[in-house]
């Protein structure tokens, strides 16, 4: 970030009455290809930065203003989240919107495998993850004000449209497997159940902070996806990464000896999450797991035509990314079929 575009920002900081205690400095984090983020330091003072990326953007995408609503509302229910500052919808100020929190301090986990985390350690850690996810689905939207945050209607037609839609939009050649999916997506719809909450929509170990001694989740980011629509969706979501291969790329537990290392297997998983929300049983989980790959693999497909066009935020990793849309098509087959 530019000195002229920090003092701007310091400018409009203090206009929301938020106290500086000198000149402002911003440091990006790698972290984030959708929203560029920064954390600004002044003096004994940290905050968090988020904003909309530069150049020409889809529809809908880069939401930081539904980040900053969401977050603001669940500041008084048993979600942990940052404390919400300010949002700026001013693009004079930086070129485009952004808003403004307080810097929690925490552990950010990036590998579900946890190395380094005796057995009782990780599974203390997945279970928090379990207990915060059933919180996100236990929100009383109306309570909150936050049940206009997502339209009605049957939420996985709703998001299928949605990400094929941006999917075709950001699409830079055929994926065969791709096709595919759409279209067994499409004619394996789950009725409605009467189950509409609120969905983070990108609930993974890596978007959440953890108290530096222990298991507790201090805070729950990234909440750019986020809709009201079917808690299955983050669930399977979960599980899904959990398909992908372990390391920094993938972020999986593929070919993990999960009992080995005390952690849960997916069956123990979503049982644990069940009992927690009082739900039986679920049937036909493939789907879930199946749609999690398809708008994944849109996600990243998105990114791909960002890195292309010169408007990633990190241009080498969004094209290494980018070239597992095939690979997320193919798992996604596998679930269905599975």
């Amino acid at each position: 970030m530019e000195e002229s575009q920090l003092a701007a920002v310091a400018t409009w900081m203090r206009g929301q009455g938020i106290a500086l205690d000198g000149p402002l400095a911003a440091q990006k984090f790698d972290v984030g290809q959708s929203n560029p983020t920064y954390r600004l330091v002044s003096g004994t003072r940290s905050f968090v930065l988020r904003r909309k990326p530069p150049g020409v953007l889809l529809k809908s995408a880069h939401a930081v203003d539904r980040e900053f609503r969401v977050q603001r509302a669940l500041a008084v229910t048993d979600v942990p989240v940052p404390r919400m500052l300010a949002l700026c919808e001013d693009e004079a100020v930086l070129g485009a919107m952004f808003y403004v929190m307080e810097h929690v301090s925490g552990r950010n986990i990036d590998d579900p495998s946890m190395p380094g985390m005796d057995h009782a350690a990780r599974a203390a850690i997945l279970s928090e993850m379990s207990r915060v996810l059933a919180a996100v689905h236990s929100v009383d939207l109306d309570t909150v004000g936050l049940s206009d945050y997502g339209p009605p209607g049957n939420y996985y037609e709703r998001q299928l449209a949605r990400w094929t839609k941006q999917y075709r939009a950001s699409e830079t050649g055929e994926i065969a497997m791709m096709d595919a999916l759409i279209d067994w997506l499409g004619a394996h719809l789950p009725p409605e159940d009467g189950q509409r909450t609120l969905v983070h929509g990108d609930y993974r170990i890596d978007n959440l902070l953890f108290a530096p001694d222990g298991p507790g989740c201090v805070a729950v980011l990234d909440w750019e996806l986020s809709t009201l629509g079917h808690p299955y969706a983050d669930l399977a979501g979960v599980i899904m990464q959990w398909q992908l291969p372990p390391g920094p790329e993938g972020r999986g537990l593929a070919g993990v000896d999960r009992a080995a290392l005390g952690l849960p297997s997916d069956a123990e998983f979503v049982a644990d999450y069940c009992r927690r929300r009082g739900i039986d049983q679920i049937s036909g989980f493939g789907f879930y797991v199946a749609f999690a790959f398809f708008r994944m693999a849109a996600i990243l497909q998105g990114v791909k035509k960002r890195a292309l066009d010169g408007n990633a935020s990190n241009p080498d990793k969004a094209l290494r990314l980018g070239s597992f849309v095939p690979r997320f098509a193919e798992l996604g087959l596998e679930a269905a079929e599975a």
